[in-house]
């Protein structure tokens, strides 16, 4: 059955599953690379299968402006415009449009905005983003939510009333206008840093018997410890029986603290961004590319990792593309940050599988340093 989703194993509350997309069948814990506008940044489709990406996200909000989403489906969808013949995820564009500040304007009904290309005015109702979702063609499609700052309760009360109104409406349009069979319909759960809010909105969400559910609201500006416990409170919360996806997070030590907690989807645009501000991701921490240290080390970016990237040019190198603002610097860093990533995942699955997932999760926060922070600062596993 189409977006079925199965547990195959679980340790505490880390799990491993599948779920079932009309693209193929989407093994979890999964990390899905953001190509923002059809296109994962300076990274082809073909580097993204052979780096062993499973699933690719786009952008609503970009899309519509540029190129529109109805030349995407003159395109037959987004699988066939950017060539990605897997299974797909797209945003609704809420996170975008509520960051816009004073370029937008926010009502019961939706929100009127202006767009950051020219100017010109363009409005989103819970309606509408599913309209375009539907015209796009990913597999998983998003609600319409409002993201307000997560420790604001009086902001986060107003904007989880719209949240859930918003959620019935676009439900009502998915099952209007779309096809539940080809295109999955996610709820997003809101409620900031507020337990009694996240348990209020979990319950909402819930009710409404979606194929999947999401977690926004989350690295948008609480600290960590607050993060690990909303995260940790809220999945505990969710129907064990779908797959759960947190929003917008993708640093190494998110990704192992988040699925200890019970998330199967990931998504972020951090591997590709710092890639293109000179940054590599590796297994004890980031590091700066641009620093004279590298300049004369014939070593790779991280010793004994298997990238391209890894397997054929030394850090002196890198950091002369990088200084140069050479676009193979981007391209090579990218390369290897998503290779971390992706790896992360597929070794947290295969431990989850053999009942070793605490001992890996343990001995990687250990010796994994958080950008400013000392060595082990990442060690959150309860």
């Amino acid at each position: 059955m189409v977006f079925e989703f199965s547990l195959k194993a679980q340790q505490g509350a880390a799990r491993a599953g599948v779920l079932q997309t009309p693209h193929g069948p989407l093994p979890t814990p999964v990390f899905a690379p953001v190509g923002t506008q059809a296109t994962v940044k300076a990274v082809e489709p073909r580097e993204l299968r052979e780096l062993g990406a499973t699933l690719v996200l786009a952008n609503t909000y970009h899309l519509h402006l540029r190129p529109g989403e109805d030349l995407v489906a003159e395109f037959g969808g987004l699988h066939d415009f950017m060539a990605w013949d897997g299974p797909m995820l797209t945003d609704s564009g809420g996170f975008q449009v509520f960051s816009l500040g004073e370029m937008r304007d926010i009502d019961d009904d939706g929100v009127t905005f202006r767009s950051y290309l020219d100017g010109s005015i363009h409005r989103f109702t819970p309606e509408v983003s599913v309209q375009i979702q539907h015209k796009l063609g990913a597999d998983i499609i998003m609600a319409f939510d409002e993201c307000p700052v997560p420790n604001d309760r009086a902001a986060v009360e107003q904007a989880l009333a719209r949240t859930h109104h918003w959620l019935d409406r676009c439900a009502q349009e998915h099952a209007r206008s779309g096809d539940p069979a080809r295109q999955a319909l996610f709820g997003i759960v809101q409620g900031g840093i507020f337990p009694d809010l996240r348990a209020a909105s979990v319950e909402y969400a819930a009710s409404l018997d979606l194929p999947g559910y999401a977690i926004g609201g989350l690295a948008v500006g609480e600290t960590k410890a607050e993060m690990a416990h909303t995260l940790e409170q809220t999945t505990s919360l969710m129907p064990a029986d779908k797959p759960r996806y947190l929003m917008g997070v993708g640093s190494p030590e998110d990704l192992v603290n988040g699925v200890a907690r019970g998330v199967d989807i990931f998504d972020c645009v951090l591997p590709t961004r710092v890639a293109r501000n000179g940054a590599a991701l590796t297994r004890q921490g980031r590091i700066n590319m641009r620093n004279r240290q590298y300049a004369t080390d014939h070593n790779p970016i991280e010793p004994g990792c298997t990238c391209y990237t890894c397997r054929t040019f030394s850090r002196g190198y890198v950091r002369h593309l990088v200084q140069s603002s050479e676009i193979l610097g981007h391209q090579l860093l990218s390369i290897h940050n998503l290779h971390l990533l992706l790896t992360l995942m597929r070794e947290m699955r295969a431990a989850i599988l053999d009942g070793t997932f605490d001992d890996y999760a343990t001995a990687f926060l250990a010796s994994y340093q958080p950008v400013g922070a000392p060595q082990g600062a990442a060690l959150h596993i309860a």
